[in-house]
């Protein structure tokens, strides 16, 4: 499988770059990365590879994107890839809602799987809390986050996710208003990822909890995602990680 990444000079992007390189079932065919770029034109892993940017050729020796870019750039290269049918696995994070919405109308052309968070494993964690919350709406949860220090001070986009699914569930087994949960950040060295949910039900309380120790996880998730969205078939639609939990998770 041919994977190009976009970001390829990020700390995630690196992680990917190595995944792939130690992979023998997988080539990497492009490291993208943005124009001002320190990396760019040099070899990737003095390989034959450079880091460069993307232009219209990258969709024709390429069978996956992944891409752990910026916002902007995200979209960019959703533009320049006009109707081209590439599948493409999406990490980015930090979009605004009405950009974010820009995915579906993109995945008209093409097939985008987008998580917040490609842990092992986060999906199965993000699933329970939602049981949980579904089961017992009254029970009051908090987010607690706690993530590298050099990480933006404000909440990531996997607390941002799971506080609004959160709402939705409680609010849709409940009678009253439900607020949105409230996200506690924290900043700690040598700290890669850390979710805590804990739902306050007055006498107790009950936890879930999701550690990430290497950035390697998000990487090796990625790339388990996109073997998924390459070997389903998909040529157009809108999946997230959960669809990766079934045998197809085809959509029409």
């Amino acid at each position: 499988m041919r994977v190009g990444i976009m970001g390829a000079s990020g700390r995630v992007g690196f992680k990917l770059v190595e995944a792939v390189l130690a992979d023998p079932g997988l080539e990497l065919a492009a490291a993208f990365v943005s124009p001002g770029s320190r990396l760019l034109g040099t070899p990737v892993a003095n390989g034959s590879i450079e880091y460069r940017t993307p232009d219209a050729d990258f969709r024709s020796y390429c069978d996956v994107i992944v891409d752990f870019s910026t916002p902007a750039a995200s979209l960019w290269l959703q533009e320049i890839s006009a109707r081209k049918a590439l599948p493409m696995v999406i990490g980015t994070t930090g979009f605004p809602p009405t950009q974010h919405a820009k995915f579906t109308s993109y995945a008209r052309h093409r097939a985008l799987l987008l998580s917040p968070n490609f842990a092992f494993g986060f999906e199965a964690f993000k699933l329970a809390v939602l049981q949980f919350a579904r089961q017992t709406p009254s029970a009051d949860p908090t987010i607690i986050e706690t993530y590298h220090i050099n990480k933006k001070a404000e909440p990531s986009g996997t607390s941002q996710q799971l506080a609004t699914l959160l709402q939705d569930v409680r609010q849709a087994a409940s009678t009253v208003t439900v607020d949105l949960p409230q996200i506690v950040v924290q900043r700690e060295a040598n700290v890669v990822g850390d979710t805590v949910v804990r739902f306050d039900m007055s006498a107790g309380e009950i936890s879930f909890r999701c550690s990430v120790q290497t950035l390697a996880a998000y990487a090796e998730g990625a790339l388990a995602a996109a073997r998924w969205l390459v070997e389903s078939g998909a040529t157009h639609g809108r999946f997230d990680l959960a669809d990766t939990l079934t045998q197809t998770g085809v959509k029409s």
